[in-house]
């Protein structure tokens, strides 16, 4: 023991615990990238469409000339056509064609290049302007349909491939990566859920597939914020899952079938949600507004209600309850708990069909 006291005496740092050296996590490598996406755009450039329109102009009547009068008879006569383009993707290849509704709405023809050459006059089956989308069809022989992906498959930082009729040059191809998900309150459509991009999609784009590196569709590019904003590459694109099911039931009824509420929300402040017993809950949004005689109005619903639950899974924002919503079909019900003046309720409200929107008088 004394020679243990002398030991440790001279050389204190024998009682010392050793630190374990530190654990570095290391991830596996993730695979090379491939030096060429030729495969993908092969596998999807044939089912691209170039889409040209036209629309008659009504001229305008010469000084002295009654306006009712040549409007009435002659202003078709001496009408003037104007031109513009865009682009579509073949979905079926009974000669269903998705595009974006602002390419084809209110045009007077619609002709769609193919990519072996061959031209077609389309018809439009039926339009969705709440998403901006459309469904056409040509009637042709052999004509190839692309893949869509699965549903949520995509995620920030894939690389994304858009393809279409840019400028008029038909199947231009430009290439980025996911810049972000579910992009709102940009004013581009009512409902919107959008995928952003840095791939270039410029005039003649709209319509257009993105694709991802295997060459199935992710989503229908639709617009981009302008360059006078001082914006470069951000663009925006339609969201596969609302695409498949915009065209799939304009395909079987004509037209969307959409639940429609009647109330507005908002997402809720940080520490704005207090329950009764003073507990603080999670997620929640607050109604702004209540239409008259809407499902809303007839359950109860008021301005400053709070929803924390649908269907009993937690209200995580405005955004996803709007398309729990409109993603239900007209009839459907919906259970709805939350707070009013601190005070839980619980009702549960049918939906039905989203009425047409009402544009004022000129």
């Amino acid at each position: 023991m004394a020679a243990a006291f002398v030991a440790v005496l001279m050389w204190p740092n024998l009682l010392a615990q050793k630190t374990p050296p530190p654990v570095i996590q290391t991830l596996p490598a993730p695979p090379p990238a491939p030096a060429s996406y030729a495969e993908a755009v092969e596998r999807t450039a044939p089912s691209m469409v170039s889409i040209y329109t036209e629309t008659l102009v009504p001229a305008r009547p010469p000084s002295g000339v009654d306006s009712y009068l040549f409007q009435r008879f002659y202003s078709r006569r001496y009408a003037q056509p104007k031109h513009g383009l865009g682009s579509g993707v073949i979905v079926d290849s009974n000669g269903y064609i998705l595009t974006s509704n602002h390419v084809v709405e209110t045009v007077d023809n619609i002709m769609v290049a193919l990519w072996d050459g061959r031209v077609a006059r389309a018809a439009i089956v039926g339009n969705d302007p709440p998403t901006d989308l459309a469904v056409l069809k040509i009637e042709a022989d052999n004509l190839p349909s692309a893949v869509l992906a699965e549903d949520h498959a995509l995620r920030v930082g894939d690389v994304v491939l858009a393809i279409g009729n840019a400028f008029g040059l038909s199947n231009t191809v430009t290439m980025g990566i996911v810049s972000a998900m579910g992009r709102t309150d940009l004013n581009i459509s009512t409902v919107e859920n959008f995928i952003q991009t840095d791939a270039a999609i410029n005039a003649g784009n709209s319509g257009g597939a993105l694709i991802n590196s295997e060459g199935q569709v992710v989503g229908i590019n639709s617009s981009i914020l302008p360059q006078r904003l001082g914006a470069q590459g951000i663009g925006f694109a339609i969201p596969v899952a609302i695409a498949r099911m915009v065209m799939e039931q304009i395909i079987e009824y004509g037209s969307v079938q959409r639940g429609w509420l009647g109330a507005e929300f908002t997402d809720l402040a940080l520490g704005r949600l207090i329950t009764a017993q003073g507990t603080q809950a999670t997620g929640g949004v607050e109604i702004t507004d209540v239409v008259t005689y809407s499902p809303a109005w007839d359950a109860g619903l008021q301005p400053g209600d709070v929803i924390i639950q649908a269907d009993g899974e937690t209200v995580v924002s405005s955004r996803e309850l709007g398309l729990k919503i409109t993603e239900s079909k007209p009839g459907s019900k919906i259970q709805f708990n939350g707070f009013r003046g601190g005070q839980p309720f619980s009702v549960e409200i049918g939906l039905i069909q989203t009425p047409p929107i009402s544009y004022p008088s000129s």
